[in-house]
């Protein structure tokens, strides 16, 4: 790990990293979360009798859209110009989850992990706002980067905790 924090100056101010000297280069982000809920709501998902719609359909909107906006979001995050969002929903049964997963790209001079954290994070919120009004103990849980490559730090695969 890096012993600085290249979001502060020498004065400790708050800054946005300069990364006008930076080679472009192709980025890619992983990230994952999952949304645990009561069995009788995962019903309401599958059988597509939201009141408020298409759950996953709605919920994979704002997280594409959401992508868009990291930057309007997060004061020191650059903005980019995304080439890829992809938003996958991996039901398990068994434990009444939802596995949520962005897949972000880009060329440029810098990542797009944040991107994809907002990605799995705002589609994780938005079913918990479409069902709120059937299970207030929906849990988001999880959420984290699996995978990034691209610049100068090269690959980084999450491995998971014992």
């Amino acid at each position: 790990m890096k012993n600085h924090l290249t979001h502060f100056d020498r004065n400790g101010s708050a800054r946005m990293v300069d990364v006008s000297k930076k080679k472009s280069s192709k980025r890619i982000a992983i990230a994952k979360c999952e949304i645990s809920l009561l069995p009788a709501t995962l019903k309401i998902i599958e059988n597509k009798q939201a009141e408020k719609g298409d759950v996953i359909g709605i919920a994979r909107l704002a997280g594409i859209m959401a992508t868009k906006k990291t930057a309007e979001l997060i004061p020191l995050c650059h903005p980019l110009s995304i080439s890829k969002v992809s938003i996958d929903f991996v039901t398990d049964i068994d434990s009444s989850r939802i596995e949520i997963q962005s897949t972000v790209k880009t060329t440029g001079k810098t990542g797009v992990e944040m991107e994809a954290l907002t990605a799995v994070t705002i589609s994780a919120l938005t079913v918990y706002d479409m069902l709120k009004a059937v299970d207030k103990t929906m849990t988001i849980l999880n959420t984290r980067l699996v995978l990034k490559d691209g610049g100068k730090s090269g690959l980084y695969k999450y491995k998971e905790k014992k």
